[in-house]
């Protein structure tokens, strides 16, 4: 069992920026260098993600579904994970991804902005930034990540959030198990993933003043839920309705996304994370099971952002939370804005179920080799730990997500 220490609050840690940036300043988590590690389960991890890299590809079924095989074997390997679990998450997982397919062309340095978003280039994005990490950075995959991820006028870190988030959360495993192969992926992702959604970022005069504001992104959700001029939108659930929710709604989800100022940056991160979890774990009624696999993309990414953010340069972190909310808020519409209900999160319902209950849940229930299970506990244990839980709702919510998870819907 891990120590009551583990979830004590780091607020404490938090110090302001030298600079004067308006950014948000948390400590890293723990980086796990299983490149260097000699031990046989960082070793295990490190050659099951370099057999991933070689032998699959990062988009797969028609190029729409994303390869998460780094996912689910970072997320098992940092709850814990023994040598044979993280061989039989490779084995389950793998059989369902696909061979590398040759891309239409190469890519070189002078176009390799013509061909972001088209998905059949992942091939090629791949092998530019690869021969980048070893041609012009010595195999030091962060000088790749910082002169692809942030130069430029339109920084492809201004969209990390095509593709529900996969770049996102891609990237975040690639910083937290110092993984090359891992980021190297990420980029690629991100390069194939980009979409009309960096214009928000990139555009400044996307932001402006809302109708509304609030420091609680839970809040303008639950605002936006009763919110009648988004009744009858859609049919169905599902992230195809992202893109037309911008054409025909822009106006509305501007609003909701500028209504959120973050004029006290961590704390509003902070409730930030908290609205993540109740997005996916207290929209499910008692008995339903329904956690819907689209809004568990929500919390995925959220989690994502909490690990990037002390890596990255300071001038970007706040776009990158404003970046999250924006996706945030494009998915809950799109999967027709679930009532969130905080009572169906019920600290000292599981009084004596504790965090190594969950952890064994993740690494050896039935659910053990579905990546975002997995992920899912991962990302409830680390907000626990980041923020402290001296109420246990994260430990409450991620009990009740283990105990009650079978499976997942999509609509």
């Amino acid at each position: 069992m891990a120590s009551i220490l583990s979830y004590m609050p780091v607020l404490n840690r938090f110090v302001s920026n030298a600079k004067g940036t308006r950014t948000i300043d948390i400590p890293p988590v723990e980086v796990h260098s299983v490149e260097t590690a000699p031990e046989k389960r960082p070793r295990t991890l490190k050659h099951l993600l370099r057999a991933n890299h070689v032998n699959y590809s990062i988009l797969y079924h028609d190029l729409e579904f994303h390869n998460h095989l780094p996912h689910i074997l970072g997320s098992a390997y940092l709850l814990g994970a023994n040598v044979q679990q993280l061989h039989r998450i490779y084995d389950v997982e793998a059989q369902e991804l696909e061979p590398w397919k040759p891309s239409p062309a190469e890519i070189v340095e002078d176009d390799w902005r013509d061909f972001l978003g088209d998905r059949k280039y992942q091939r090629a994005y791949v092998d530019f930034f690869e021969d980048a990490l070893a041609l012009k950075h010595n195999y030091q995959w962060k000088g790749v990540v910082e002169e692809y991820l942030y130069k430029g006028k339109q920084p492809l870190v201004n969209c990390l959030v095509g593709g529900l988030g996969h770049p996102l959360i891609h990237l975040a495993y690639a910083y937290e198990i110092d993984s090359r192969e891992v980021a190297m992926e990420a980029l690629g992702m991100a390069a194939t993933q980009y979409d009309f959604l960096h214009k928000y970022i990139d555009d400044s005069s996307y932001t402006k003043p809302s109708s509304m504001k609030s420091s609680s992104p839970l809040d303008l959700l639950l605002k936006l839920a009763d919110d009648k001029r988004l009744d009858g939108l859609f049919k169905e659930a599902g992230p195809e309705n992202i893109e037309p929710l911008f054409q025909k709604h822009e106006e509305i989800v501007l609003e909701y996304w500028n209504a959120w100022t973050l004029d006290d940056p961590v704390k509003d991160f902070e409730l930030s994370q908290e609205a993540a979890v109740a997005v996916l774990v207290a929209t499910v009624p008692p008995g339903t099971h329904s956690y819907n696999f689209f809004t568990c993309h929500i919390l995925t990414s959220s989690h994502a952002v909490r690990i990037l953010l002390p890596f990255m340069p300071a001038v970007f972190r706040i776009n990158l939370v404003r970046q999250w909310w924006l996706f945030a808020i494009a998915v809950y519409i799109t999967c027709l804005r679930p009532k969130i209900d905080p009572d169906y999160i019920k600290p000292g319902d599981g009084a004596r179920k504790q965090w190594n209950y969950v952890e064994d849940k993740a690494l050896n229930g039935a659910y053990a080799t579905d990546a975002h299970f997995v992920k899912v506990i991962r990302a409830i244990k680390e907000a626990a730990r980041t923020w402290g839980d001296v109420h246990e709702r994260y430990l409450a919510a991620a009990v009740r997500f283990a105990d009650d998870f079978e499976g997942w819907t999509f609509s």
